[in-house]
């Protein structure tokens, strides 16, 4: 099965869309140069209906969803119990402030935190805005100035969130003189480390760099308010930390009265097979951010969970929007917790995601393009290498993603090297299986025949079609 894509009706949209959507002149520009080297342009479709595991472009092609909405859906895609519970939602309250769905829910996400010890929730619409939120929450409650974060993180499209994130060069060009409370700390990658160390040895250096170097030479410990980090660096590329570095991390605020916030907007609520990112480490932050995955992929639901002392009384920290915590928004929330206590959803992920790594662990010795394989738990990601040409290795990931899109298998390829993948927890077994063994074919096909994408930049995910 090879898909000729992108199909005559999604082209068609495709088409139509450029004069007017953000970024519309960037992808034929970057066609037209890879057409003059002899290159294809990474494939192109439009969803033009979801369903459970699956995804179907407007040609009517077929393909198993790893994508999962960019991580946001668990369940599946539209998840029929979830969206019959929004739509009563809709048809008891529209859109109130005062409705009655936020007490019952906060009530099982404090039961439900890490150590039952962040009792207090304050509702977001998005991710971005939790983050921004949290950290807000941070300075108010220590009265201090500076937040760290690390290189590679990406926490939102906010200009807070900007601020904070250092997913590559690029991210704050033009915005430097904004970023003057954030502190960007060396995060323990796996690849490409320098001077000839070991992981470990990188790891113990990322840990001394916290707690000797940035207060003894950058700012003072007492003026700094919070370390933000994620339990699997995913948009930065699915890097996951040691569980030595994590739980030093943890040490490290101790010493210093920091405040940990752990940014679980993608690795929360059973994308790495546990109810939180976080437990793969044994540490209890003091703030984590909720998103993603809340409502089930039907809703906008993220927001703040917090110690009593921290958010029970703050006032100086104001969060929230006229959408934060909607009717609808809570009764898909409190929708997916009943089916993920009901059907088991963690330990059925956490059985997909040994059945994933058991499928993808000889690739690395099996495949020259294939660099490292990277997963905890649903949070996979397979990085590859370009033995040749500068910047080859973005060209065979995306060739690679490419390749399984035309074989009827959506998995996410942006700026980094690697091609990103994150199924449904509660996918049938055999899907799963069946579409790592697509992935497995794409990258037999890119290694035999080299890259079919070229001359390419890396590209913001919210281009026309990509």
């Amino acid at each position: 099965m090879s898909y000729e894509l992108p199909g005559a009706r999604s082209r068609a949209l495709l088409e139509q869309g450029l004069p007017h959507l953000r970024n519309g002149l960037r992808y034929p520009a970057a066609a037209r140069r890879s057409a003059e080297k002899g290159y294809q342009p990474p494939a192109q479709m439009i969803v033009g209906r979801a369903e459970g595991d699956y995804v179907w472009d407007l040609d009517d092609n077929r393909y198993i969803d790893f994508q999962g909405g960019w991580a946001t859906n668990p369940l599946g895609n539209c998840h029929p119990e979830i969206v019959e519970a929004v739509h009563e939602a809709h048809k008891r309250y529209g859109f109130q402030w005062e409705h009655p769905l936020r007490i019952p829910l906060t009530e099982k996400l404090a039961d439900l935190m890490p150590g039952k010890a962040l009792p207090r929730f304050s509702f977001e619409v998005s991710g971005t805005e939790a983050v921004e939120s949290a950290i807000h929450l941070a300075l108010c409650h220590t009265r201090r100035r500076y937040i760290i974060s690390f290189t590679s993180c990406f926490h939102g499209e906010g200009l807070g969130t900007k601020m904070v994130s250092a997913y590559n060069s690029n991210n704050n060009l033009y915005m430097e003189a904004w970023a003057g409370g954030v502190l960007k700390a060396p995060f323990p990658y796996s690849e490409n480390i320098p001077a000839g160390m070991s992981h470990a040895q990188y790891s113990e250096y990322c840990l001394w760099y916290l707690e000797t170097h940035l207060p003894e030479f950058v700012v003072p410990a007492e003026n700094i308010a919070a370390i933000l980090i994620e339990p699997g660096l995913a948009e930065g590329g699915n890097w996951i930390p040691s569980r030595e570095f994590f739980r030093g991390v943890r040490r490290i605020c101790d010493r210093y009265d920091w405040l940990m916030i752990a940014d679980e907007v993608l690795t929360g609520l059973g994308r790495t097979a546990k109810m939180w990112g976080v437990e793969h480490y044994g540490v209890v932050p003091d703030i984590l951010v909720a998103g993603k995955n809340m409502s089930g992929g039907v809703e906008p639901c993220a927001g703040v969970a917090a110690r009593d002392d921290i958010l029970g009384d703050n006032p100086r920290a104001t969060a929230g929007s006229t959408f934060a915590g909607t009717p609808a928004g809570c009764a898909a929330c409190l929708k997916t917790l009943e089916i993920y206590e009901r059907d088991n959803i963690i330990d059925h992920a956490a059985k997909l995601a040994e059945l994933a790594a058991q499928r993808m662990a000889p690739w690395e010795s099996r495949y020259g393009i294939v660099s490292q394989v990277r997963s905890l738990g649903l949070l996979m990601g397979v990085s590859f290498a370009g033995p040749s040409q500068p910047d080859e290795e973005f060209f065979v990931a995306r060739s690679v993603r490419h390749e399984m899109l035309r074989r009827g298998v959506w998995a996410i390829c942006d700026n980094q090297a690697q091609v990103r993948m994150y199924p449904a927890l509660n996918m049938p077994p055999e899907v799963l299986l069946e579409g790592l063994a697509i992935m497995e074919e794409s990258i037999a096909a890119v290694e035999r025949n080299g890259p079919v994408v070229g001359d390419y930049p890396p590209m913001p995910s919210g281009n026309v079609g990509f």
